[in-house]
């Protein structure tokens, strides 16, 4: 039978599945190429405020630049690795240090197959909003099957299938169907990743969301991080009251203009000197600037200038995205190597 998780937040989702874990109600271990995991089949993830994406309660904490800088990345419709790296330096311990991430979902979502599907579901819905025919394909058997004697074909295979959006009375459903989900190291950013994507195209047909279901068909942890999940109490955090919602037109131009600084940022050659002119001069949507903000304060951080974190961070509006960038500080201040 499946296992179902319905609550408003993602952080009260995740949770609940976290409980599970640490209490042993697994339905059995599996071996497999990053080792022993602990595993769930057939999870079913409902998040009924998708704008609550963020799980806040993990301790260790995540880091809110990345996840951020992951959404911008894949709204871009880019696979360039060294990007994506600069705000997460250990990622090709899992996904392989290639000059290109093969798997990359907004690559696949926006230029492999031919044509940009998001452009496509757009326009058909807009045309047909009863349709339910709108499923976002991620999963490539040519590449992503494994080779016949099982050897996968590279290091990063999505874990992401597919998504599928309805319109019912006015709001745009979204759900995300996963073949293989880490609870510790992935569900939250898979949260932050859809249901961001949910806001932005509900945003461009004039929307409201509607629930957000994920369907993880493997729910695991791996036996070397059951032990670390630990949850806090969250709920003086507060609530994301940022929209990303904007026309169509306005929306591709912003991600535009932030992906455009994100490989600048990401350069050899950058000058930590101009950041927070850049930033500051730039003109876009406040919620969008608060992105901004905590992308760039992680910057001057990576080049160990915590001042100027701390000023960019002191501009950022989002009192949620303020409280996580506390908790990643004091998470990464005990490790070298975030």
């Amino acid at each position: 039978m499946p296992i179902c998780f319905s609550d408003e937040t993602a952080d009260d989702v995740w949770q609940n599945a976290a409980d599970m874990f640490r209490n042993g109600h697994c339905e059995e271990d599996t071996n497999s190429r990053g080792g022993l995991t602990h595993e769930l089949m057939h999870v079913c993830f409902t998040i009924h405020d998708p704008c609550q994406r963020w799980v806040v309660s993990r301790c260790p904490a995540i880091n809110p630049a990345f996840a951020l800088a992951e959404v911008i990345w894949i709204m871009s419709g880019s696979n360039d690795s060294k990007v994506l790296n600069f705000w997460n330096p250990i990622l090709p311990r899992f996904a392989g240090n290639t000059p290109v991430y093969p798997g990359a979902y907004g690559h696949r979502l926006r230029y492999k197959f031919g044509f940009d599907q998001l452009e496509r579901a757009y326009s058909a819905l807009k045309s047909n909003s009863s349709s339910r025919q709108i499923v976002l394909q991620i999963w490539d058997s040519s590449s992503d099957l494994p080779d016949f004697d099982g050897v996968p074909q590279s290091q990063d295979i999505p874990c992401n299938i597919c998504s599928m959006l309805k319109v019912r009375n006015g709001r745009l459903y979204w759900t995300q169907i996963i073949r293989s989900n880490d609870l510790f190291l992935g569900v939250p950013h898979n949260f932050v990743q859809f249901t961001s994507m949910q806001e932005i195209l509900a945003g461009w047909l004039g929307l409201k969301m509607g629930p957000y279901v994920q369907w993880s068909d493997s729910l695991h942890v791996y036996d070397r991080d059951i032990s670390k999940i630990q949850t806090k109490n969250s709920k003086s955090t507060g609530l994301n009251e940022d929209t990303l919602m904007l026309e169509k037109e306005q929306s591709e131009s912003v991600f535009d203009k932030i992906y455009s600084l994100m490989v600048e940022f990401s350069s050899d050659n950058f000058m930590l000197d101009s950041l927070i002119k850049t930033v500051e001069n730039i003109q876009m949507p406040n919620s969008y600037k608060n992105i901004l903000y905590v992308i760039s304060a992680d910057v001057a951080r990576r080049f160990h200038n915590n001042q100027m974190a701390d000023h960019l961070m002191d501009s950022c509006s989002n009192i949620l995205y303020r409280r996580m960038w506390k908790n990643w500080l004091e998470r990464s201040n005990n490790s070298k190597t975030l």
